[in-house]
């Protein structure tokens, strides 16, 4: 471990946790054409906190109504309007060609579907990473090399959703190459990458730059932005940090990392590390961190400005080696969440991992950053097996999930067995609400991500259902 200085005080470390379980606390800042956070975007804000000021479901959490869709919906946004719409995914067999990208979207009282559009079919990974606009529009990247900015409206014969506007983007990219994931700036452009490694900018309908990242390099995550127009990228091989200069993309710094030769761990969805880069610290954005995908995983550290280490740690001690969720990152500190070990439905992986299985072991770790580098305060293991994108309620402290409460029995690469609402203490690492919310294979996670509105319900899609869990 780097021991570096830091220009926080001891004091404001330990003040940390305290503020984040005591008052109410705004979320990130947007840029300006994103609808509201954090329920606009995946992981919430374009630093990928998953942070929320919302409260949630808390000790009296319960599925206060659901509706069977037939398909499995990886991110769930709620608008201005209190409409929540999800990006769906229809899984026809276990060929990755006959997969159906649609947006659903849903009744807020009784949760039922009101409207769905489907897509062409793109990349698998970017129906996960889309986000609403300021209008409340579905941005999602789509086949034939095309953004969607999707709208809805009530009309007199019931909702409807359309493609209200269209950005090609096909002259950006390679034969066979397709748009991963997509990510507004602070300045109102669109951040997009793709999995043959090119990053490009939109600005209103046209891409203004693009940069080719070396040969064999692989992006198979999102990326996230800060003001300034930078980015923070990583691809299988590296962790980027990216700045637009007039019509130019430029690398500031690039930082290996550990990949163990390239193999597809147990509990990750592509090869390489499965975290999305997480802006957080001092500012908000001056540190960014990753969990590398080393035969011991490592989390990574790094100041945003220059790429110079801040510290290297183990990302785990007790729960199971890997992760494909994002760390969330609050003040000075982060929580990653382990999938090691999780099986995944045969359509979303390129083939067999390395081990083909392990158990899935699960657990919760938080790690905080402080003028002695970084130190772990606590992990709660194997009796938190989080199986959705977890997200930190900073109003109260509580790391909302759905999960399972032992090692579940893989079928066919679902699960079968109970399905439970969980939340962690960001404090102590104590389970608080433990409730039952469904069984698998019906109602498995598939660690896709929910979110969670100011009146404390969580929207959460699973294998088949939308579930909505109120306090």
């Amino acid at each position: 471990m780097q021991i570096t200085r830091f220009t926080v005080t001891l004091c404001a470390t330990l003040g940390m946790a305290l503020a984040a379980v005591s008052g109410p606390a705004a979320a990130a800042p947007s840029g300006p054409d994103v609808g509201p956070m954090p329920t606009a975007m995946m992981h919430g804000d374009p630093y990928s906190t998953d942070t929320t000021p919302h409260r949630g479901p808390g000790r009296t959490g319960h599925v206060a109504a659901s509706s069977f869709i037939g398909s499995g919906c990886t991110t769930t946004m709620v608008g201005r309007d209190g409409i929540p719409v999800a990006m769906c995914t229809l899984y026809v067999g276990k060929d990755l060609q006959r997969t159906v990208p649609s947006v659903t979207l849903f009744d807020p009282v009784t949760a039922k579907p009101l409207a769905n559009l489907q897509l062409p079919r793109g990349a698998l990974y970017a129906g996960a990473y889309g986000y609403l606009d300021s209008h409340d529009r579905v941005v999602v990247a789509a086949g034939e090399g095309k953004i969607y900015k999707v709208a809805h409206r009530k009309t007199s014969g019931g909702w409807k959703l359309w493609v209200d506007e269209t950005v090609d983007i096909s002259a950006s990219l390679g034969t066979g190459d397709a748009v991963n994931a997509i990510n507004p700036d602070f300045e109102g452009r669109l951040w997009f990458v793709t999995g043959g490694g090119t990053v490009g900018v939109i600005e209103g309908t046209k891409v203004i730059a693009t940069l080719h990242m070396p040969a064999g390099e692989l992006i198979k995550n999102s990326m996230s932005n800060r003001p300034g127009g930078r980015a923070s990228v990583l691809t299988d091989t590296a962790l980027y940090e990216m700045r637009l200069d007039g019509d130019r993309i430029t690398t500031v710094w690039r930082r290996a990392y550990d990949s163990v030769g390239g193999v597809r761990r147990a509990g990750q969805l592509s090869y390489g590390s499965g975290t999305t880069p997480t802006y957080f610290g001092p500012g908000g954005s001056s540190w960014v961190a990753i969990v590398d995908n080393g035969a011991n995983p490592h989390l990574k550290v790094f100041r945003s400005s220059d790429g110079s280490p801040v510290c290297s740690m183990p990302a785990f001690h007790i729960s199971g080696p890997g992760t494909e969720n994002s760390p969330i990152g609050w003040r000075n500190s982060l929580v990653i969440s382990s999938t090691y070990g999780f099986e995944y439905p045969d359509a979303t992986v390129p083939g067999p991992s390395t081990p083909r299985h392990a158990p899935f072991t699960g657990g919760l770790t938080r790690i905080d950053v402080t003028p002695q580098g970084c130190r772990r305060v606590w992990e709660s293991g194997s009796r938190n097996r989080v199986s959705t994108l977890p997200k930190l309620s900073t109003s109260n402290g509580e790391i909302h999930f759905l999960g399972y409460a032992a090692q579940p029995t893989s079928v066919a690469g679902f699960y079968a067995d109970p399905v439970y609402y969980s939340a962690v203490d960001f404090a102590t690492g104590k389970r608080t609400p433990f409730t039952q919310v469904g069984v698998s294979p019906l109602d498995d996670p598939l660690q896709f991500t929910g979110t969670i509105t100011a009146d404390g319900t969580l929207w959460q899609g699973n294998a088949t259902r939308m579930l909505k869990i109120t306090p």
